[in-house]
């Protein structure tokens, strides 16, 4: 098990020319409950189980992934209790860090949000230009949430 440690943000720019490799991504979630999630997730043709923690800061929570045969993970999104998140996953580097974007589709169209992850929560980074508000610890923003509350339903979008 690892300890996760990732920093969260809303995009304002242009990343896409940055991007050197991007994926499709699907997920669900077959418990999200107390803070700690189990979830389903099939990138391109690989499917992955992942159970997460509750979070301590914000920022950091215990995580374990491993890689299931696609079938299976087929088979065990049907189990999910909340809509399948669906969103392309972009690569950006920047410095020393490779940022995660994640552009949402479905319900979640027009909601761009970047990760980079972090050996410590006081490790630097550099902070490229696209990068919009921090939120990092805002629960509207974690995965989970966003598939059972969809961002076309929100009023107050950032």
């Amino acid at each position: 098990m690892s300890l996760e440690i990732e920093r969260k943000f809303l995009v304002k720019g242009d990343f896409k020319s940055h991007s050197t490799a991007s994926s499709h991504i699907k997920q669900g979630y077959i418990n999200n409950a107390g803070g700690r999630t189990v979830r389903i997730r099939i990138r391109d043709d690989r499917a992955y189980l992942t159970i997460k923690g509750p979070s301590f800061d914000g920022m950091s929570r215990y995580e374990w992934e491993k890689e299931i045969p696609l079938n299976e993970g087929e088979e065990l999104m049907l189990l999910c209790v909340s809509p399948i998140l669906d969103k392309t996953r972009w690569l950006v580097p920047v410095g020393k860090h490779i940022f995660e974007v994640d552009e949402f589709h479905g319900d979640n169209e027009g909601l761009i949000l970047a990760e980079v992850e972090l050996t410590s929560v006081n490790e630097e980074y550099v902070r490229p230009e696209w990068l919009g508000q921090e939120v990092t610890g805002d629960k509207r923003y974690y995965n989970s949430n966003i598939a059972r509350f969809p961002y076309k339903t929100w009023e107050d979008k950032a």
